[in-house]
């Protein structure tokens, strides 16, 4: 992101965002890569957009022997307090991250999601 200081932009880390490193179904990634593409995003932005879907209902209906055998790592940025929310949900449903992250896939609001411009947004 671009802060604009004593009238001049300066590049700058986004602090509100985290890394973070799971493992999640290679076919869950490939669909987001492409949903990604076609809707001018990233797929870390659709997966937010599904998470927060998903805590605003706060109730998860997940079967664990349906999880994929697929998984890989995966590792990229979040919200920092998206993310600390998900965990708090993930405990409180005695599940995984990952199972939360890959649920959530299925509840992304593509009129909603950020676009791949606002990582160089101004603020």
């Amino acid at each position: 992101m671009w802060k604009l200081t004593d009238g001049k932009l300066v590049h700058t880390t986004d602090t509100s965002r985290v890394k973070f490193r799971t493992n999640v179904s290679k076919a869950i990634i490939d669909k987001l890569n492409v949903m990604a593409i076609e809707h001018n995003s990233y797929p870390n932005y659709l997966i937010e957009s599904g998470l927060q879907n998903v805590l605003a209902d706060g109730v998860i209906h997940f079967n664990k022997e349906s999880r994929p055998k697929d998984r890989i790592q995966y590792k990229t940025t979040y919200d920092r307090e998206l993310l600390n929310s998900v965990k708090d949900l993930a405990k409180k449903h005695n599940m995984y991250i990952n199972d939360v992250l890959e649920y959530s896939v299925n509840f992304i609001d593509l009129e909603n999601i950020k676009k791949s411009s606002y990582k160089h947004r101004i603020e």
